[in-house]
């Protein structure tokens, strides 16, 4: 945890970064790995010092945690203070709905599951984006992009399906 939040430190003194990221995977597609009790104990509270270091510096602070979270996204929001959460499957609650949930207190940031996208065809997949951007548009709090990192074996019309749903009429 130390290591940690100097590492959030010393981002922190450059212009250039805007945001700062805790990377974490709380859980498994069922639960969380630990506890949430242990997770309260031992973990949080080294993300809350993530976020305090991000936010004393005019920085944004978003967490990456693959796997259930879903007992932990109050502590997420309201104890450690997140600004945006990314990483959504749909076997675990696709984004449309942890967006409909979670989007007054908390921005969502990709959630097109990367399992669909290696299923799916580009018209599916600009269709899901498209969908997914005219929800939010009005509301705000949600930035397309994947669920989790892009793997090189996705094809690039299914990156390209995305960016042309965000970039279309632009």
């Amino acid at each position: 945890g130390t290591r940690i939040v100097r590492h959030a430190e010393l981002a922190c003194r450059h212009d250039t970064v805007g945001i700062i990221c805790g990377n974490d995977d709380f859980g498994f597609k069922t639960q969380p790995m630990i506890s949430p009790a242990d997770m309260r104990e031992y973990i949080l509270p080294w993300h809350k010092k993530i976020v305090e270091t991000a936010h004393r510096n005019g920085k944004l602070a978003v967490i990456h945690s693959c796997g259930q979270n879903a007992s932990l996204m109050d502590d997420i929001i309201d104890y450690c203070g997140y600004d945006a959460k990314h990483s959504y499957e749909d076997v675990i609650q696709p984004v449309e709905e942890a967006y409909e949930q979670y989007h007054d207190r908390i921005a969502l940031v990709g959630g097109m599951d990367v399992d669909f996208l290696c299923r799916s065809t580009p018209e599916a997949v600009y269709r899901r984006a498209k969908a997914m951007l005219e929800r939010t548009s009005e509301r705000g709090g949600y930035a397309l992009g994947t669920g989790n990192s892009i793997p090189t074996y996705i094809p690039r019309e299914i990156i390209f399906a995305m960016w042309a749903a965000a970039t279309e009429g632009r």
